[in-house]
């Protein structure tokens, strides 16, 4: 047990910011094609959070052409380059899939100061 324990502790990203449920991050992500490797950047609030350790994941939405697209990303995921976070949201949930029914200002999380 140990041993998983161990060779897991390796995986985790030592330098990952505060990521909380409401931020706005940009999330940066290696995308291969072909031989060449570039860089894609996804940017929306965090709805969700699960799990822990080398399996954590959250969950970004964003708009995109009135259209509501979610992701979800392994927190530490080679393939995620760089997390940054935007602003700060306050909110008093820990799931904010109530954003899925909502359209423009009603949308948006107060930022938090």
């Amino acid at each position: 047990m140990d041993l998983v324990k161990t060779l897991t502790e390796q995986q985790l990203k030592p330098d990952l910011p505060r990521l909380n449920i409401g931020d706005t991050v940009r999330i940066h992500v290696k995308i291969k094609e072909g031989n060449r490797e570039r860089i894609q950047i996804f940017e929306g609030t965090i709805i969700a959070r699960k799990h822990g350790g080398i399996q954590e994941t959250i969950t970004v939405r964003r708009m995109s052409y009135g259209v509501g697209v979610e992701k979800v990303f392994p927190v530490h995921s080679p393939h995620i380059a760089q997390f940054v976070t935007v602003r700060r949201g306050r909110v008093r949930r820990a799931k904010l899939y109530y954003l899925r029914g909502r359209v423009g200002k009603r949308a948006k999380v107060k930022e938090d100061i």
